[in-house]
């Protein structure tokens, strides 16, 4: 969501408050439409606090009716609302309980970066 500035030739990206209030608003309005959502959070620099000019969104979203192969769990979700380029994983509760046990690196990273929205 960078946007030109009206009295310069350079782009603005939006402050870490304003993607995370702009993000809710958003999950607030997908938890609206979709009874099966659980929860939304998001990880990597957004969770841990360290996002900065150029971070994009990396967003995860426990929907316990997710099912298919990632690719098309993604098509049904309206990322391109949201105010920043987003990399997503839709899990189940299950699959997430699953990830965080592992001993995987993703499931270590979301352990220790993970922020629920809710």
């Amino acid at each position: 969501m960078p946007v030109r500035s009206l009295t310069q030739s350079v782009l603005r990206w939006p402050q870490p408050e304003q993607v995370l209030h702009e993000v809710r608003a958003w999950a607030d309005e997908q938890r609206r439409l979709r009874p099966s959502l659980r929860r939304i959070g998001v990880f990597g620099s957004y969770g841990r606090g360290t996002a900065s000019v150029g971070s994009d969104l990396d967003l995860l979203l426990i929907d316990e009716a997710a099912d298919g192969p990632q690719h098309q769990r993604l098509c049904s979700w309206p990322l391109e609302r949201l105010p920043l380029s987003c990399d997503a994983l839709v899990l189940t509760p299950a699959e997430l309980q699953a990830l965080l046990s592992d001993g995987s690196r993703m499931g270590q990273e979301l352990q220790r970066d993970l922020r629920w929205l809710d």
